[in-house]
């Protein structure tokens, strides 16, 4: 990975020669195209206008994605936390044993699991759903940037991330660059440079671009393919799909689909956020010495919720895809492993289920009790052979450029 990122800083800084155009596919389930006005007069010559245009804004925000000047000192770059060889995930070791991510001074560590990049483009504006009585929507944990190019633009700005200054230091950074000079004035205009907030705007805008192509969503897994009759389920995997989206059963699909059983295009989360009584990570806590009284507040440090303590301990729910292979789970990556992670859920409902296998010690309390959604997590007991069919079918969403990392996991 960090021999990759060297040779893409490198790549950039030489003016991005060796850095490969890349289009935009046709995907059946892409939810984003290029919306540029028409032409009137030649509308094949608009056609052919807007999606060079789109090509080159996807161009650039890849060159973007991949350059750690975006960090203050040079060592990070967005693939550092989203690595497209680890299903845009931060798989480097580290002192916190990868349940957090480190900063780009090697020394830094945030409270929360970088979660992948993958899928995003099915990500909705943030908002309050009356029907269910719950917020859903927007990027990270807790919803505060309204799409992925405002959650682009924060991470070089934290100071546990990235660590640069200021917008201006990093558009100053950029436009020292002559690839970045002239792909910015071709895609956004002769004066974007003059307007640091806008020059800004438009980095995560491409950055957004990128992550919006089929590199992200290729919908390829084993359970694509079966939907195409191009992949026969095993026995477990089948049963461990009909769990799944049984109402009768582990109610997994109330909070990780959109549409109906077997649909295809399904993105395995709809959104939502919840507290599902996830135990503090007491290990994180005590390497980043944030005291023993400590609680990540989730979507309560979200301004949109207006301080309603009600959403204190809820968490944006994930898509479930590749999920095996971008562990450690939960908002702090507390559990390791995935079938750990089924284990867990099935504790609320199992008298038996007392202990975590990872620590050999009874559960731990959530760390917000006060609004555990306890309604969601009712659900019938699963014997061991259900939870290795959960585990099994949850291994068949895993993209098939990944399989092989859930060969090496064993």
């Amino acid at each position: 990975m960090f021999t990759f990122r060297l040779l893409t800083a490198t790549a950039i800084t030489l003016g991005l020669q060796c850095i490969q155009p890349v289009y935009a596919e046709k995907v059946t389930h892409t939810p984003h195209q290029y919306d540029g006005k028409k032409t009137a007069s030649n509308p094949h010559k608009h056609h052919a206008s807007s999606h060079q245009h789109q090509k080159d804004k996807i161009e650039l925000g890849k060159a973007l994605f991949f350059d750690a000047r975006l960090s203050y000192p040079q060592t990070q770059s967005c693939s550092s936390c989203h690595n497209p060889n680890h299903a845009f995930v931060d798989n480097r070791p580290n002192t916190r044993h990868g349940m957090v991510s480190e900063g780009a001074d090697g020394k830094s560590f945030g409270n929360r699991n970088a979660p992948t990049a993958m899928y995003g483009a099915w990500n909705i504006p943030f908002s309050y759903d009356e029907n269910r009585q719950t917020y859903k929507g927007g990027t990270f944990w807790d919803g505060r940037a309204k799409d992925m190019a405002e959650q682009a633009g924060q991470p070089p700005l934290n100071p546990v991330e990235m660590q640069m200054p200021d917008k201006a230091s990093i558009i100053n950074r950029l436009a020292e660059n002559e690839y970045y000079q002239a792909q910015f004035k071709k895609i956004y205009g002769d004066d974007i440079w003059t307007n640091t907030d806008k020059a800004y705007d438009a980095m995560g805008d491409a950055i957004m671009a990128y992550e919006h192509t089929p590199e992200f969503a290729p919908f390829d897994s084993k359970y694509d393919r079966y939907l195409r009759g191009e992949y026969e389920l095993t026995p477990l995997e089948d049963l461990g799909r009909t769990l799944f989206f049984s109402n009768n059963n582990v109610n997994c699909k109330t909070c990780h689909s959109l549409k109906p059983e077997d649909s295809e295009g399904e993105i395995f989360t709809n959104f939502e956020y919840h507290n599902i009584g996830v135990p503090a990570n007491l290990e994180l806590i005590a390497l980043n010495q944030l005291g023993a009284d400590y609680k990540d507040n989730g979507l309560l440090d979200n301004p949109k919720v207006n301080g309603d303590i009600k959403q204190k301990g809820k968490y944006k729910t994930p898509t479930l895809r590749n999920i095996a292979v971008t562990g450690p789970y939960m908002h702090n990556g507390v559990f390791k492993d995935l079938r750990t992670v089924i284990l867990f859920y099935d504790h609320f409902n199992h008298p038996m289920r007392k202990i975590n296998p990872e620590t050999g010690k009874p559960w731990g309390e959530p760390e917000v009790p006060d609004t555990v959604n306890y309604t969601d997590l009712k659900a019938n007991v699963l014997n061991d052979r259900k939870v290795d069919a959960l585990v099994a079918f949850l291994k068949t969403l895993t993209d098939a450029r990944y399989e092989h990392l859930l060969e090496e996991k064993k």
